[in-house]
């Protein structure tokens, strides 16, 4: 089951890439300082993810001038989601996170990991905004053929203003 509003969110590490830079990033180094618009994509080179993503980086400042920090979670390694990027999509200017090992340890852990057919070991498509406290303010799981929409997203945001 998918963690619901009110719930603490696990804190993780996971390898990434912004653009060409690899990074490390850990949830627990935005509290205090950021709420965290946390995105599940099942996988990359898709055309509901193609899409997901783009419209997450064209909104950017939208979502930075609300104090909100993007990352996006998949299963794919990091060399994926460069290639991705260099050859599909084009350079996102926030952190693409890699969960790919342990396989799925996150994904698992904020309950969204595809356990049966179809699909299994993905993780659903799915969106959690972490408050400043470390608290999920904002929970949705979309269907896997339906990208979040910003302007929910943006909605979510100015209620923690």
């Amino acid at each position: 089951m998918a963690l619901k509003v009110g719930d603490l969110a696990p804190d993780f590490e996971l390898p990434a890439v912004e653009g060409d830079q690899r990074l490390n990033i850990k949830l627990s180094d935005f509290r205090g300082k950021k709420n965290v618009v946390v995105s599940f994509h099942p996988l990359n080179w898709t055309p509901t993810c193609s899409e997901q993503l783009p419209a997450f980086d064209a909104d950017r400042e939208k979502f930075a001038a609300l104090n909100a920090q993007l990352l996006d979670i998949s299963i794919d390694s990091v060399y994926s989601h460069m290639a991705w990027q260099k050859h599909a999509i084009g350079e996102m200017h926030f952190p693409m996170c890699s969960d790919i090992y342990p396989h799925a340890a996150v994904t698992r852990a904020f309950g969204i990991l595809r356990e049966g057919p179809p699909l299994p070991g993905i993780s659903e498509r799915a969106v959690f905004i972490v408050d400043k406290n470390g608290k999920i303010a904002f929970a949705k799981v979309y269907p896997l053929d339906q990208k979040p929409k910003d302007e929910e997203l943006l909605a979510a945001l100015k209620r923690l203003q």
